[in-house]
């Protein structure tokens, strides 16, 4: 007895969705494409928000800043939820060993007294910074429109409450586990003079409401100066006088930054290239909170720094001013 077996082969309709057809063609959508493109609601909202009412829910008039298309903010990293969480997993691994480290040979806990306290007035209380960046990244991710900026937003949010745990458990390694560098770092946010400046210009990007101009402020302008300052010239001051320990804490919110700095360029690189109006605009925004965030800094440099101070802020700064010059965005209106 003979068997034929004979195999068939179904043509599909369509590779891809409907929406995404639409916009790159009929052929297979990445993994990004499908998780980000064209999902914004844009249409039957049914009632206007009640504390809101002269916006519909999601609206593109909540910020100043016009795009033709807001899917060209995408992410450059094509984060979406599945690579995302992969990513932050390893990150975390990787974390958890340098703390195990640190912790074993007792290398924070057994520093001189006067560093200890540097680092718990600095960067211990930085963890405050990071929980108000994690409350104005929540605002960007309500309020902004089109999912390629906000999901990017929303994984922003949650970066930086792993950041602000990554600063708790270093205060935790300083004091033995007894937890008094937090209480102690939560007096400095509230109380010290070098630290009320920082806090204000936190409470007024609370109050911002144009979430464009908050993704400048925030994730722009203050973590491009706060996070340079912090974890590399401060690391370089400590170095110098007790060892590279502080560039094991540093490593971790470094390769945070480095790597969501490139997201937050590409953004407000294409924003810029959008028309003039978006970049005078980007221009004043910047010009506003740079100067702000950098008179907050110095006063901070200063109680941790003493002399060397003013060269690290002249240092920070101008390494951002070149940032923004690559952006597009002209040197002279800084």
């Amino acid at each position: 007895m003979h068997v034929e077996i004979k195999t068939n082969s179904v043509k599909p309709l369509r590779l891809t969705f409907g929406h995404l057809a639409r916009r790159f063609g009929d052929k297979q959508a990445t993994r990004y494409q499908e998780a980000t493109y064209d999902l914004q609601p844009s249409v039957n909202f049914h009632y206007k928000p009640l504390w809101d009412p002269e916006f519909d829910m999601y609206d593109r008039r909540r910020t100043a800043i016009v795009m033709k298309d807001w899917y060209a903010l995408k992410d450059p990293r094509q984060y979406y939820y599945g690579s995302y969480t992969i990513a932050r997993a390893k990150w975390q691994e990787a974390q958890e060993r340098q703390i195990e480290f640190l912790e074993k040979r007792g290398l924070l806990l057994n520093l001189p007294v006067e560093t200890r306290e540097a680092i718990t007035f600095s960067l211990v209380t930085l963890r405050h910074y990071e929980w108000g960046a994690n409350t104005n990244n929540a605002h960007m991710s309500a309020y902004g429109w089109g999912a390629a900026i906000t999901q990017a937003t929303m994984m922003n949010c949650m970066d930086r409450l792993g950041i602000a745990q990554h600063l708790s458990k270093i205060g935790l390694l300083i004091d033995g586990n007894t937890g008094k560098s937090l209480v102690t770092a939560k007096r400095f946010w509230m109380d010290a003079p070098e630290w009320q400046g920082m806090r204000r210009e936190m409470e007024n990007m609370f109050v911002t409401r144009d979430w464009f101009e908050l993704f400048v402020a925030q994730n722009l302008v203050a973590d491009g100066l706060v996070y340079p300052l912090f974890y590399q010239q401060l690391d370089s001051q400590m170095a110098a006088l007790d060892g590279s320990f502080l560039s094991l804490i540093a490593d971790f919110p470094l390769r945070w930054y480095d790597e969501c700095g490139k997201w937050v360029d590409s953004v407000i690189k294409v924003a810029a290239a959008e028309s003039e109006e978006n970049q005078k605009l980007l221009s004043a925004w910047i010009a506003k909170w740079r100067a702000v965030h950098a008179a907050a800094l110095t006063t901070i440099a200063a109680r941790v720094m003493g002399e060397h101070a003013g060269q690290a802020v002249a240092n920070v700064l101008d390494v951002f001013d070149a940032r923004i010059k690559k952006l597009g965005l002209a040197r002279g209106s800084l």
